[in-house]
């Protein structure tokens, strides 16, 4: 699927911000310091969330209706959209780090002749596996 739409649980804190949970994702919690901020880290969270239950190949529960929701006092249920293309994309593309061992002597030469390591290792990798060079 690639929209998902779930109920979150907005519930302020003792002096400010607020705590963000989704009551049919149980670990799935973030917070914010004012109310913009918990929006934004709920969708991030919620796309974080999604994205890892997917890659465990786990069944994501349908959401529930905000209606038969309950919350705590002064605490509110607001819904939170996200859009998976955008966000798998993102991760499949995202730049990790490995480390790796070679000779002093040919770093040393590669760092005289100001050579990009991670651009030659992406192309003589893609080379290797015998991969496009546009991806």
């Amino acid at each position: 699927m690639d929209r998902y739409i779930f109920p979150a649980v907005f519930e302020p804190g003792e002096q400010k911000g607020y705590t963000v949970s989704f009551p049919d994702l149980p670990g799935c919690i973030t917070e914010g310091d004012n109310i913009e901020e918990a929006l934004h880290m709920a969708k991030e969270v919620l796309e974080l969330f999604i994205y890892s239950m997917e890659e465990d190949g786990e069944s994501i529960p349908s959401p529930s209706s905000p209606d038969n929701i309950m919350v705590p006092p002064k605490s509110f249920v607001s819904i939170v959209e996200v859009w998976m293309p955008v966000v798998r994309d993102e991760m499949e593309n995202k730049a990790i780090k490995k480390t790796l061992t070679i000779p002093k002597w040919l770093n040393d030469i590669a760092e005289k002749n100001k050579v990009n390591f991670s651009q030659v290792l992406q192309s003589a990798l893609k080379d290797y596996l015998g991969l496009a060079r546009n991806k």
